[in-house]
């Protein structure tokens, strides 16, 4: 499933060689022992368990060694990921923590879970949360207040409704998604966390608590919140309030590193046989900028799953933490639900809460298995060859070994064939950007349902271990299960009477597209339009060539001559407007890149302005082309499939936004 979260940016990796992997030290803490560095051989691969395995194994520090070290030398060499860090607590105690892979590839820095440090991405939202519910139950905070009763600026009003803190704890805020300035090249271009948010306050596209659509410009605002109700900086709080108190003494926010951390930082990598990448800077840090050890976030979770509680400390009230892991928003109450900033992930028969996190090169996972007192915390520090989620395929593996589990049938469904054509189409993110040109993502990450010949139904992309779509059969109305799996697919309609479906995270829902926002039907319209007028100007030269060889001359008076010359420049204009805009949807993963655009943009703009008007012109040429009874019909039809090609590429770039001179986002 999460790998349709990230299929917008989805890239094709390479191999990485064996031989570095399984060469890998490795350091283990055992239950009760403190870390201590060991070499251990590396033992035949362990296969990952097929779902629904009734297998059970004892969870004991022992056997998750055994069990991890078959697996994961195997999984690193397959998915081209330089290193990997897990943490598994159990009873209060962690009793599991090990490093595997290489922290630097090039100097062969093994990995160790107690001071090698990651970047959990998303993951560091739980301490912005688990810092919110401390105020809450402190009285300084109210969770269903205006939140601009805390801020010294303004989120315009819309809707009728203020936002609440409970809105962005269930990411039900209503908020666009932005790109610009989340990630920054490096510490000289970091400003404030007051600054970044009062410069990028984005569209709100739904109304409070209506839909969900995940939001990082949300989280950051919470952390601010924090900030200033709090009175120091947000990263002094959470270090005071919550890493000190859990003895993390290896986690910070802080921005470029301090100083003592700097040598325990491992490298980022695309794969793990590219070069390292630099440290990245988060600017709406409350969101997303944690650097941390696996051993650490066995503390943090050990004080989860201890209702608050971490040796004779105590961070949340119990009532307070059994708030925070309850069910607070779900658009589909059949499927999982946000929490307090956790989110449901049940599975095997089990409630199970946690949260995911990804930069750019780092990808992670935190999940408790709350009625067995289990945490289980793992991070790598590539991307890999992202052809299957290693970080989804491990857990799963996980809870198979442990907690094995077999689905009960689902009832029969009566009209499951009309029910699965009733849904089949094209549907689009409750996440994502509306008001500028990345926009353009949603058309391009639109995911298709399809109906199968047995009325079963899959959603590209989403595919198995084996590369074939899943498919996913009708268990009760409008409720599909993965054939031979546990992912479900809800739809329901919405309160205009339009469908839409939720996977098995609950932070965002996707929701069906008509005609004009159809990929197919975009994609369709800018095909010809591009085909045919960049045929028009790659054939334009061959034409006067092949005229003048054979000594023919156009028919055309002057005015008609330069109505037609006027006619070609405008389709070099449009096709240059459309190789910039590809050029610069390029740089989308490059920091530095994305957030340098807001000249071109204008520029494209003007570009785009200057494209409509030539179209006017295009229109003209066809018209009096039409008219002309002395022109060769052939010369005629072109025209009017050059005038439909511009009007089309325009449509297409006022429609995702290609041209509106918005540099907000």
């Amino acid at each position: 499933m999460k790998n349709l979260i990230r299929a917008i940016s989805l890239c094709i990796w390479v191999l990485t060689g064996f031989l570095w992997v399984q060469a890998s030290p490795a350091q283990t803490v055992k239950e009760t022992t403190p870390p201590k560095s060991a070499k251990t051989p590396t033992p035949p691969e362990t296969k990952l368990a097929p779902a629904g395995t009734t297998d059970k194994h004892e969870l004991t520090g022992a056997d998750i060694e055994a069990f991890l070290d078959g697996v994961m030398p195997s999984q690193l060499q397959r998915e081209n990921i330089a290193g990997a860090t897990i943490a598994v607590v159990r009873d209060g105690k962690l009793i599991f923590a090990k490093g595997y892979g290489f922290s630097d590839v090039e100097k062969r820095t093994p990995v160790t879970a107690d001071s090698t440090l990651f970047r959990p991405g998303s993951i560091s939202k739980l301490f912005t949360w688990t810092s919110v519910m401390q105020m809450s139950e402190q009285g300084k905070l109210d969770l269903d207040k205006d939140v601009n009763e805390y801020l010294d600026f303004k989120i315009p009003p819309a809707y009728g409704k203020p936002i609440t803190l409970k809105n962005i704890m269930t990411h039900s805020a209503g908020f666009e998604e932005i790109g610009r300035d989340l990630f920054v090249a490096d510490a000289q271009h970091m400003y404030s966390l007051e600054r970044f948010l009062k410069q990028h306050v984005p569209d709100r596209i739904f109304p409070p608590g209506v839909v969900p659509a995940y939001s990082n410009y949300a989280t950051a605002l919470a952390g601010y919140i924090v900030q200033r109700v709090a009175g120091k900086s947000f990263d002094q709080y959470v270090q005071d309030n919550i890493f000190t108190p859990l003895e993390m003494q290896r986690t910070t926010f802080v921005q470029p590193l301090p100083e003592n951390l700097k040598p325990l930082m491992s490298n980022g990598y695309k794969k793990g046989s590219d070069k390292a990448q630099p440290f990245e800077f988060v600017e709406a840090y409350p969101a997303g900028s944690v650097s941390t050890s696996a051993k650490d976030m066995g503390n943090f979770m050990i004080a989860h799953l201890q209702n608050g509680k971490f040796g004779d400390k105590q961070i949340l009230k119990p009532e307070t933490a059994k708030q925070m892991h309850s069910r607070l928003y779900g658009a589909d109450d059949r499927l999982n639900a946000m929490c307090y900033g956790f989110y449901e992930e049940s599975r095997n028969g089990k409630r199970i809460i946690g949260h995911g996190g990804d930069t750019v090169f780092f990808h992670s996972d935190l999940h408790l298995i709350l009625d067995e007192n289990v945490g289980f915390f793992v991070s790598y520090n590539s991307a890999g060859a992202g052809e299957t989620s290693a970080r989804t395929n491990l857990f799963e593996a996980f809870l198979d070994r442990y907690f094995p589990f077999s689905p009960a049938a689902g009832e029969k469904v009566e009209h499951a064939a009309e029910d699965a054509k009733e849904v089949a189409g094209f549907y689009k993110s409750s996440r994502r950007f509306d008001s500028s040109f990345l926009s353009l993502t949603t058309v391009l990450g639109e995911p298709h349902v399809v109906v199968n010949a047995d009325s079963t139904i899959s959603v590209e992309p989403l595919k198995g271990e084996n590369g074939e779509l899943k498919k996913f059969a009708e268990i009760a109305p409008f409720l599909y299960r993965e054939v031979h799996g546990q992912d479900h697919v809800g739809f329901k309609k919405d309160s205009a009477g339009h469908w839409q479906f939720q996977l098995d995270y609950p932070f965002f829902v996707f929701q069906k597209v008509g005609l004009f926002e159809n990929k197919h039907c975009n994609f369709a319209v800018l095909i010809f339009g591009l085909t045919v007028t960049g045929l028009t100007v790659l054939l334009w030269p061959v034409a006067a060539s092949a005229r003048k060889h054979y000594g023919k001359k156009l028919d055309y008076s002057p005015s008609e001559s330069k109505l037609r010359l006027l006619v070609r420049a405008v389709c070099i204009l449009l096709l240059v407007f459309f190789v910039c805009w590809s050029a610069t949807i390029s740089l989308s993963d490059d920091p530095k890149g994305i957030n340098g655009l807001p000249p071109w943009i204008i520029m494209f703009g003007i570009l785009g302005v200057l494209c409509t008007i030539g179209t006017i012109l295009v229109w003209w040429n066809a018209i009096a082309s039409l008219r002309n009874p002395n022109r060769w019909i052939w010369t005629k039809l072109h025209d009017l499939a050059l005038a439909l090609a511009c009007l089309g590429l325009i449509w297409f770039a006022f429609t995702w936004n290609l041209m509106n001179f918005n540099v907000h986002y």
